[in-house]
């Protein structure tokens, strides 16, 4: 479900089904197909039968200074989603586990405000803690995915990207891309080794609108009742303008605060390659 409040009762984040996200995917290219949902996992159920495709999720941690961020972890089995629940308020605790178990996993929309506030804190976990950045993130500015590939620049980090959708209509179009993979422990591997390339398009004002409008048709067509509300959404493209304006600003502040200043890193730099394999992190 959304996490607007009221609406978070009756709207959800996508209404996308599993199986024809699979079959856009495949249209659109993908060699091999993941989905990262928010704290669930409920897409294997239907998918779990195509060799090509491998269970993921995107975990929503809160950090020690009280911020929220979302965490990508990829390769998991259905094991491992309980724990990452459990651990998601202790994001040290997540980290040691997902290393432990040996899967992969990023920081994502690291300059992006989706999830709220930063603090300096903040990037000295990220920079710690974690092997990966999302550098090329479908829903965001471009500005916002240079910064974040200019970060894992500086710090030597493993990069990934994902068209983050929300609908069909987007899907496949950002992939994270590793040359020559032969299966998913493969191209597994490759992203543990920083041989991954980020590709595809950055998000901007109109995806974000359609996005929303979509949406907000879906869920007037579950709910009949809301269609009392579809007068709200002529409001949208101008709270689209705001919220685009946010994202830009909220770059602008960190990267020219973060980047420049990053510190040695041990994790492996990442290489990049000329790439015909392909996921796609969504």
């Amino acid at each position: 479900m959304c996490n607007i409040p009221w609406l978070d009762r009756i709207c959800r984040e996508s209404y996308n089904d599993p199986r024809a996200v699979y079959e856009t995917l495949k249209r659109r290219g993908m060699d091999l197909v993941t989905v990262t949902d928010h704290d669930s996992i409920d897409a294997a159920e239907e998918l779990r039968r195509y060799p090509d495709f491998f269970l993921s999720e995107e975990v929503t941690c809160i950090t020690t200074s009280g911020t929220e961020i979302h965490v990508g972890a990829y390769g998991i089995e259905e094991r491992h989603h309980v724990e990452l629940q459990r651990r998601r308020k202790d994001v040290p605790a997540l980290a040691a586990y997902l290393r432990e178990q040996n899967i992969f996993f990023s920081i994502n929309h690291v300059f992006s405000s989706l999830t709220g506030r930063r603090t300096d804190q903040d990037f000295q976990l990220f920079e710690r803690e974690f092997p990966a950045l999302e550098t090329r993130n479908g829903q965001i500015p471009r500005a916002n995915n240079r910064s974040a590939e200019k970060l894992a620049e500086d710090w030597g980090k493993a990069v990934v990207a994902g068209s983050d959708a929300h609908t069909l209509s987007s899907l496949g179009l950002t992939s994270t891309d590793v040359a020559g993979a032969r299966d998913i422990p493969d191209f597994l591997r490759a992203l543990r080794h920083g041989r991954a390339q980020a590709c595809g398009v950055s998000g901007d004002y109109a995806t974000l609108t359609r996005a929303i409008v979509e949406i907000g048709l879906r869920l007037v067509g579950e709910h009949k009742w809301t269609i009392a509300l579809a007068p709200l959404l002529l409001a949208v493209p101008l709270v689209m303008l705001g919220n685009y304006g946010c994202e830009i600003a909220f770059n602008h502040r960190w990267s020219r605060r973060m980047i420049g200043l990053a510190g040695a890193s041990e994790a492996p730099a990442a290489q990049f390659e000329p790439s015909p394999t392909s996921t796609s992190l969504s």
